[in-house]
Parts: C-alpha cells; structure tokens; sequence
C-alpha cells in the first residue's frame, strides 16, 4: 500500500501517541499529534489554530468546543475539546512563556507568531510514526483517518461518519478508511470450510 494510512492496532497507536510524550518528550509534537487524532481536522486547519481558540484568556480556562471553517471545504465545523486534547494542550502551554491570544498554537520554538509549515507538521508526525512503529505510510493525514477508522471500530454509526468527514456515502467514507479492505481480509480469514 502506497498511500497514507490510518493506525489500525491499538497498541501501536498507543505507542505512537506516547513517542513525544514519553519517549522522546516534546510537548509542541505530542499536543499537535493528540489535537489531530482526537479532533479528525486537516493538518492545514489544524496549524492555523490559535491559543484563543481553545484557550480563554478572560477566565483562564479551556473552551469546551473549537469553531472551525475548514480551509478545504469553507464549512464551519464545530468539535468538543475532550480531556486527552486539553491535558496536552495545557501541558504544552505550560512550557510556553508569554503566550497572546492571537500566537499560532503550533509554531517554531524561535517565533510564536508564524504557524509551523505543513512539511514540519510532517516530520514530525513521520519521526514519531518510523521510530516507534517502523511504519512508512503514516503522515499528517493518517491523523485523521485513524480517528475515523477507531471511532468505525468502536461502533460509531456510518451516518456520522459520512457527516463529519462531508462524504458523499458510506462506500466513501469505507474507501476513504481503509475499511473496505480491512472487511474483505476479515471475510477471507474467518472462513473456515471444515466444520
């Protein structure tokens, strides 16, 4: 398979998610891993963010929702912020001096004030995904397929899907997550002729 997967298996998820956490701990890649697989944006929305978006500065507090207009499709889109998105946004903010309102949530170290660009985005979701999986077909989109992919598999109706990732059908959505494929293996593997 040549193009960009989700994570399938939960241990190596799990593993993947904690590369920058634990094993190579860097707050900025492990609050912008944990926001794209718990939030299912795109890597160019996902970088446009600022801290006044999830973050109240009036109240100093977390908001509950992220209001979105994706940069693809010009739609707004509204997602809750859990508990696993703001823990690892506020352990990043933590280690943030003098954070305004209107910096990038992602930027380099050296300049709050200009977004991390899509191929730094890249290294590091691949860094984290060749070290700790040894896996060459995850990258920034991976992140949002495998929101999709693990929500199917916990049993998140078609319908939903379809709607948060604006396709057209379930077919879509199937193809789209790798789905269609992981069915047919399943089919094929369960056989079983003599009994």
């Amino acid at each position: 398979m040549g193009t960009t997967q989700p994570i399938r298996q939960k241990e190596s998820l799990k593993k993947f998610v904690e590369y920058y956490q634990t094993a190579h701990p860097v707050p900025r890649n492990y609050a912008l891993i944990v926001l794209g697989l718990y939030t299912a944006l795109r890597i160019s929305d996902i970088l446009n963010l600022r801290w006044t978006d999830v973050y109240d500065f009036d109240i100093s507090s977390y908001r509950e929702h992220l209001f979105v207009q994706e940069k693809k499709t010009g739609k707004r889109t509204v997602i809750a912020l859990n508990e696993h998105v703001i823990a690892a946004l506020d352990a990043f903010l933590k280690t943030r001096p003098d954070v305004a309102a209107c910096d990038y949530i992602f930027t380099r170290n050296t300049d709050y004030r200009t977004p991390l660009c899509r191929s730094s985005a890249f290294r590091i979701v691949k860094r984290a995904a060749e070290d700790a999986l040894h896996e060459e077909h995850i990258s920034c989109h991976s992140l949002r397929k495998t929101f999709g992919y693990q929500a199917w598999k916990q049993g998140t109706p078609p319908a939903l899907l379809m709607d948060i990732y604006n396709h057209s059908s379930y077919t879509v959505t199937k193809r789209y997550l790798g789905i269609e494929q992981d069915e047919r293996d399943s089919l094929f593997m369960q056989m079983n002729f003599s009994k």
